[in-house]
């Protein structure tokens, strides 16, 4: 029998039903969502946009003012930008354009998501195993150079937290017909930006970078990306997806975020102090134990890998309200693995102390 894993954590109303708990009361420890509060800003512009009926009407097909706030603050031309419904939305065109190109690289373990866009698609793929060991430098140079037509990079990368260096990655874009770089996390990581290759677009038309604001403002259920690529891919994107994929709420608030560049860098500093402060505690907790073994990251989850089978203790925590990312769906990894999100210091205690009662 075929044994089914989520591809994705964070299903939080689907393990409250079935804990009999509510979902205030539990620590969500597998999607690697900020855990602080939408700006209050934000949260008031939203209101404001439903009273003041702006969702009455269909949304704008041009995507003019967002695409154009998109693009002052990465300094792209608006032609270059398309809003999605979330970075999965884009994958999907993505993987349209991989399937035109050939054998598309997954290196792996990575996000389960690009298999279903693929699929969506019947386009080949094949897994190229990445190290399962690193250094705690960053950035890094990618490992790996598969030998195929297309490659899709997650910097930085998913499941393990690796950084990799712009200048690895610009070095492999003349060896591809199409190379699809995946930057959700990349705004999270302190000094992440640096490493970005959005920009190089301007010179590689064989280059999609798609991104997610999710992950950013903490809105998992608004579903806000974007993409950023040749113009002509994306009019031919455009020519056959949905009529109105993104919904005025979530156009909304990409524009505010966009253009409120104060509030913008605001929220990226506490994210950054956060990430620099409980990334390092979490690690170092987590190196307490003798039979896990956390590995270094830039962002915010941490990939253990644990001595023995894992799957009974992940098992055990959900029982007492804690949800920590199975690692059985990831390609190349196993019931030994094991990824924890960051959360507030409280959340990280409880995470810690519960741990202590299963794992040596």
């Amino acid at each position: 029998m075929k044994i089914e894993f989520d591809i994705h954590g964070g299903n939080i109303e689907k393990e409250a039903r079935k804990l009999g708990l509510s979902t205030g009361n539990i620590i969500d420890a597998s999607a690697s969502i900020v855990p602080f509060k939408l700006p209050k800003k934000i949260r008031t512009f939203l209101i404001n946009s439903i009273k003041n009926g702006s969702i009455r009407s269909y949304p704008d097909r041009s995507y003019f003012e967002v695409k154009n706030a998109i693009s002052k603050w990465h300094n792209i031309d608006p032609s270059m930008i398309l809003p999605g419904n979330g970075a999965s939305e884009l994958f999907t065109w993505a993987a349209r354009d991989a399937s035109l190109n050939g054998i598309s690289s997954l290196p792996s373990p990575g996000f389960g998501d690009y298999q279903r866009a693929l699929k969506c698609w019947n386009a080949p793929y094949i897994h190229h195993p990445l190290p399962l060991s690193w250094s705690d430098s960053n950035p890094q140079s990618f490992p790996i150079k598969p030998k195929t037509n297309v490659l899709w990079i997650t910097n930085p990368h998913n499941p393990t937290g690796q950084l990799w260096s712009r200048k690895s990655i610009e070095n492999l874009l003349a060896s591809y017909k199409l190379v699809i770089c995946d930057e959700a996390f990349i705004s999270l990581v302190p000094g992440g930006e640096n490493q970005s290759i959005i920009n190089l677009t301007n010179s590689y038309k064989n280059l999609i970078v798609i991104r997610s604001l999710t992950k950013f403002l903490g809105i998992a259920g608004l579903r806000v990306g974007y993409a950023i690529t040749n113009s002509d891919r994306l009019l031919k994107w455009k020519e056959i997806r949905d009529p109105w994929p993104v919904n005025t709420l979530a156009i909304n608030a990409t524009n505010m975020i966009m253009k409120d560049s104060k509030l913008h860098k605001k929220r990226l500093n506490k994210i950054h102090r956060w990430i620099e402060e409980e990334g390092t505690w979490l690690y170092q907790h987590l190196s307490d134990f003798s039979t896990i073994k956390p590995l270094p990251s830039t962002t915010n989850f941490q990939l253990i890998k644990s001595e023995n089978s894992i799957s009974n203790i992940i098992k055990n925590l959900k029982k007492r309200g804690i949800l920590l990312r199975d690692c059985r769906s990831f390609i190349n990894l196993g019931e030994n693995w094991i990824r924890i999100s960051l959360q507030k210091r409280k959340q990280n205690i409880q995470i810690i102390n519960t741990l202590k009662d299963y794992i040596n």
